[in-house]
């Protein structure tokens, strides 16, 4: 999170607003006094007191998306402490939903969002509870199962994983966009040690697909599979299924499949 400095609207004896002082705004942490320095800076900055908007949206589509998660009762049966390959899957299926949930509905990356503070409370969240990602678990069906097979048909290709690379990126939006028929961009996972390698068209069952993939200087692969063959389904809860060597963590939101899949 960028904390520079924003110049304040008065020289008096107010501390200048920084972004922490805006995140803290939007998360209702701010003492009665400084709220109201605030609140006055933005009534004066309508380009922050929009982005503040956006983060507002942000925070209510992420309790939208995953209260009901959060709050579920533990199975019984369930095993008290996950393993360490599920827990590290998890914490990285959150810190990419986190940063997809950060796009909003326009699939546009704006404002900002503490992913790693969100990245973190996820996982340790999934630590103490096993059902926050795997109450679907099971066999894959649909566009989860063709988001594996593409990764399992992608993701080794060394020399070249993907149609139109991260160097050609705007290229790439403006081409999934137009193929697509609304826009859609790679999210940043940078945070998450994964840098984007770049992105190709798929055929789905009726129409394309577009598939992102990423990769770690360690070699690993992980690919992001959007569709909008979801006809007649509405939003559904995160579902974790595996098929062969394949983990896929997958969704539907507005219209559109999300499946993100990586290696066991």
């Amino acid at each position: 999170m960028d904390d520079h400095k924003l110049k304040g609207i008065n020289s008096g004896n107010s501390a200048p607003v920084t972004e922490v002082d805006l995140h803290a705004y939007v998360d209702r942490q701010l003492t009665l006094e400084r709220l109201a320095e605030v609140e006055q800076f933005l009534a004066a900055r309508p380009e922050e007191r929009e982005r503040v908007r956006d983060w507002q949206q942000q925070n209510t589509l992420l309790h939208e998306l995953l209260d009901s998660v959060v709050d579920e009762p533990l199975p019984m049966g369930l095993p008290l402490k996950p393993s360490a390959v599920t827990f590290a899957w998890r914490g990285l299926a959150a810190g990419v939903l986190v940063a997809i949930v950060s796009a909003g509905s326009a699939w546009t990356l704006r404002g900002s969002l503490d992913a790693d503070a969100l990245h973190l409370a996820l996982a340790n969240k999934a630590a103490e509870s096993s059902s926050t990602l795997a109450s679907g678990e099971g066999e894959l069906t649909g566009f989860a199962h063709r988001a594996a097979i593409a990764h399992v048909v992608y993701s080794p290709d060394v020399r070249r994983p993907v149609e139109v690379g991260a160097d050609q990126e705007q290229a790439l939006v403006t081409w999934l966009t137009k193929r697509m028929g609304t826009a859609i961009r790679p999210p940043a996972l940078g945070n998450l040690g994964y840098e984007l390698i770049g992105g190709r068209l798929l055929p789905g069952e009726k129409g394309p697909v577009a598939q992102f993939m990423y990769g770690t200087h360690g070699g690993q692969r992980l690919t992001l599979y959007v569709t909008r063959e979801v006809p007649g389904q509405d939003n559904t809860a995160f579902k974790f299924g595996k098929d062969g060597p394949v983990n896929v963590f997958y969704w539907v939101e507005n219209h559109f499949g999300y499946a993100i899949s990586a290696g066991a």
